[in-house]
């Protein structure tokens, strides 16, 4: 198995070093490379200090591509098999690629990983995590591995919300193809992507082992997501493809209560 962390760096984030740092401080090493559509001193002088490839993509940033990109350059490149597309400001527990092997390892069938995380501020510092609650109780499903590989028990973790954490997965490339990321959405480009998955072959493993720190701050897309309503609204649109057009409606005013984490 050979897995790679695809970290995609946006211009030049002050939690960039720390997440970069814990990658490299993994128990169990992974490579680690640095993907970007805004290279940079700041950049290249992270990636020097840590002994990190930086690859350049060509082009105005976007999600999706910059995403695509990451996991490009770990196959191509590292020939990985198994790529996580690190966030730039989440901090990555050293238990993380152990327990992505070890999963790995007992269902080869494996399409996804993910897993628990802490909520943590701009400081470091614990942070609202009613949100995740929530989303530990609609990710039930997932903990019955050995029905993850049922569709239904899959889009169990989806059909109410999106109860995965997005830097917290781990794609195979051998189930997921290439592009893993096929919408051009800014906020629930994650979710479209796993509910895709979740129609194909393959596992879904869910450790609720907290291997990530989340970081919510005010420069975060996902509060410049809530700010212009462009969550709310990409949101909505994912739940009318599920559910009827009235239930939709409530399932999206009511995922709104969890937005305070973020404010």
């Amino acid at each position: 198995m050979r897995h790679v962390f695809a970290v995609s760096a946006y211009k030049e984030s002050p939690y960039l070093e720390e997440c970069v740092r814990s990658l490299k401080a993994q128990k169990e090493a992974s490579e680690v490379i640095i993907c970007t559509s805004t290279p940079g001193v700041f950049i290249d002088s992270v990636a020097e200090r840590y002994g990190v490839t930086v690859f350049v993509r060509s082009g105005e940033s976007s999600l999706k591509d910059d995403w695509n990109f990451a996991v490009e350059c770990a196959v191509t490149q590292l020939h990985a098999e198994l790529v996580t597309v690190a966030h730039q400001d989440d901090v990555y527990e050293p238990e993380y690629s152990h327990m992505l092997r070890r999963a790995y390892e007992l269902y080869p069938d494996m399409s996804l990983f993910c897993t628990r995380y802490r909520t943590i501020d701009g400081r470091g510092a614990p942070a609202d995590s009613r949100a995740e609650s929530v989303k530990r109780i609609l990710r039930t499903g997932l903990r019955l591995r050995r029905l993850a590989h049922l569709s239904f028990v899959k889009r169990s973790a989806l059909i109410f919300g999106n109860a995965v954490c997005c830097p917290s997965c781990t794609y195979n490339i051998a189930y997921t193809g290439l592009p893993v990321f096929r919408d051009d959405d800014h906020f629930v480009i994650d979710w479209k992507t796993l509910l895709r998955l979740s129609r194909m072959p393959g596992r879904f493993v869910c450790s609720e082992q907290e291997l990530l720190r989340y970081r919510i701050h005010d420069g975060a897309e996902t509060k410049k997501s809530i700010t212009d309503h462009t969550r709310e609204r990409e949101e909505e649109m994912v739940y009318r493809s599920i559910w009827p057009a009235p239930l939709a409606k409530l399932l999206s005013f009511l995922m709104h209560g969890s937005y305070s984490a973020y404010c």
